[in-house]
């Protein structure tokens, strides 16, 4: 999936979030979101999910325009901000729930991605009970489930030890290898440039410059 930016603007109330954004984050690629906290990142990834729509501008996947041929794309998993989930269900319960929107994917492949986010032993306890790492786990898993064209992932290292981080770098590559375009923001810029197959750097809503990272094995 194709995605561009094109003069993009967006207003919340008078304030400017996004300001006169163009880019182009090409299919099949890992693209890094570069900025300090309330530089645009997560707006970027809302504009580009369909939660909310350009002031001005276009935002393009595919070449259909989001909020008016798409209401937001066809096959997307988005991991913004802190996740949230059913506090009384447990973690397998909670991605059931969730599938069973679409049912797109079976209880197999549920087990499957708790699996790979390490979360096989906490597939019964209930999600108030998780703790901060476990609850970043899951937000992943739901995120990955339906094996999406779009993956957007923001600061899915977030309260995550090691192996964690460890875990995020495996399957963020397994994604882009599986054939999905992924745009992940991340505040350790080393593991970013790790990643990425190109950074768009945010400053004050604008993007200040993209480009190939020298990528840090």
């Amino acid at each position: 999936m194709n995605i561009v930016f094109d003069h993009v603007s967006k207003k919340i109330g008078k304030k400017t979030v996004i300001d006169d954004v163009s880019f182009n984050i090409k299919s099949n690629t890992i693209t890094g979101l570069k900025g300090v906290n309330g530089s645009g990142k997560t707006m970027i990834m809302r504009l580009i999910s369909g939660l909310i729509y350009a002031t001005s501008g276009k935002v393009l996947i595919d070449n259909k325009e989001l909020g008016k041929e798409l209401s937001f794309p066809e096959s997307i998993g988005i991991m913004l901000e802190n996740p949230a989930f059913l506090n009384g269900y447990s973690g397998y319960d909670n991605l059931r729930i969730l599938a069973d929107i679409q049912s797109k994917i079976n209880e197999e492949r549920i087990c499957e991605v708790m699996k790979l986010v390490g979360l096989e032993e906490g597939g019964k306890k209930k999600y108030k009970k998780f703790s901060l790492g476990m609850k970043q786990r899951l937000g992943i898993a739901a995120a990955i489930m339906e094996k999406p064209d779009i993956l957007l992932l923001d600061e899915p290292t977030n309260s995550l030890d090691e192996s964690g981080v460890e875990m995020v770098k495996k399957i963020v590559n397994n994604e882009k290898s599986r054939g999905a375009t992924v745009v992940i923001s991340c505040h350790d810029a080393e593991i970013l440039e790790s990643l990425s197959d190109e950074i768009i750097e945010i400053y004050d809503g604008k993007v200040t410059r993209v480009y190939t990272p020298n990528k840090i094995e």
